[in-house]
């Protein structure tokens, strides 16, 4: 298994499938402000995911963590309807626990058979990371992508794969942005074949930077920028940071909305209440994807890099956006493949 890297430029190839149902899939690789038609297959990469339990690419809107070391917990995680569940080994478990959450997570990875991707969240590789790899080997079909927390650099990433390869693994990674360094090489981080998402964590990264957090997250708006900008670059998803006052409904939804202004592709949980408000923040609206495949329709019938529709002039970025509101909508399940 593994991740299949999209190559995402500036702007897009719109590939046409059928006018007469409008489902389009793309394949983003643009030279300067000219759209062309073509038939290439889209790929798994961004808002495609392919799992071990899947055979159609999935969303990452919602990633629900949940803690190791309680495995009624970690049964029930699937059933939250979260697209990520990640069976956390490192901050949801105490340091005197470590060894029954690996086991504990060994042993329900052995008994589910979930509906979305599982994820593992590991430790720093010299805080238990290692322990914890070698405690997945034989679950490891289970398993469709490995966590890494506190990354700060490149080199952190290649050692988690070849601990990863020693233990006859080979899941993608998904690199957790919480540090200085990991926020200002997060291009670098991205664009590591073994990368497939990026993940932002606000909290560690305030505490670290000195900032107070705030409802409205000026504080990491720099940060959120960065890793969604490196993200994109190597054609990844990227994943915003918490909100930790998981009742509060409202604030949650207001800072989904905004992550996707941002461009997020999703958003982390802590509590399964989260994951319906994120889930919808990040599914475009039915509205929204007829419009958008009535622009891919018009563009796929155009030789033009410039179409007319509903007396709008659409260009290269719309149609661009139009794709990939098409392409969230068939990850959700929104749209026929």
């Amino acid at each position: 298994m593994g991740p299949v890297r999209g190559h995402v430029s500036a702007l897009t190839t719109i590939v046409h499938r059928t006018v007469t149902t409008a489902v389009y899939r793309i394949v983003t690789t643009a030279v300067h402000r000219t759209v062309t038609t073509t038939v290439t297959p889209a790929p798994e990469g961004r808002y495609g995911f392919v799992g071990c339990y899947q055979t159609t690419g999935m969303a990452r809107r919602s990633v629900l963590f949940s803690p190791g070391d309680q495995p009624a917990l970690l049964r029930k995680a699937p059933e939250t309807g979260a697209d990520v569940v990640v069976f956390d080994l490192e901050d949801g478990v105490s340091p005197t626990k470590k060894v029954e959450a690996r086991d504990a997570v060994r042993t329900v990875c052995k008994a589910i058979t979930p509906g979305c991707e599982c994820c593992v969240r590991i430790n720093p590789l010299d805080s238990g990371g290692r322990a914890d790899i070698d405690s997945l080997t034989d679950v490891a079909e289970s398993i469709d992508s490995v966590m890494l927390p506190k990354v700060t650099d490149t080199r952190q990433i290649e050692h988690c794969r070849e601990t990863l390869t020693a233990a006859g693994l080979s899941q993608p990674i998904l690199a957790l942005l919480e540090t200085p360094g990991g926020v200002l090489d997060a291009s670098a981080i991205a664009a590591e074949e073994s990368v497939d998402c990026l993940l932002l964590g606000a909290e560690d990264l305030a505490a670290a930077i000195g900032a107070t957090r705030t409802d409205r997250g000026e504080e990491v708006s720099y940060a959120r920028q960065r890793v969604v900008l490196a993200a994109a670059s190597a054609g990844v998803d990227a994943i915003d940071t918490l909100v930790t006052t998981f009742e509060d409904t409202e604030q949650l939804r207001r800072d989904s909305r905004q992550a996707l202004k941002f461009g997020f592709d999703g958003k982390m949980a802590i509590h399964p209440d989260q994951v319906t408000v994120i889930n919808e923040a990040f599914t475009p609206t039915p509205d929204r994807i007829e419009w958008a495949e009535r622009v891919l329709a018009a563009a796929a019938e155009s030789s033009q890099g410039v179409v007319a529709l509903d007396g709008e002039m659409i260009d290269a970025p719309l149609i661009s956006q139009a794709a990939q509101i098409v392409e969230r909508g068939r990850a959700a399940g929104m749209t026929n493949e």
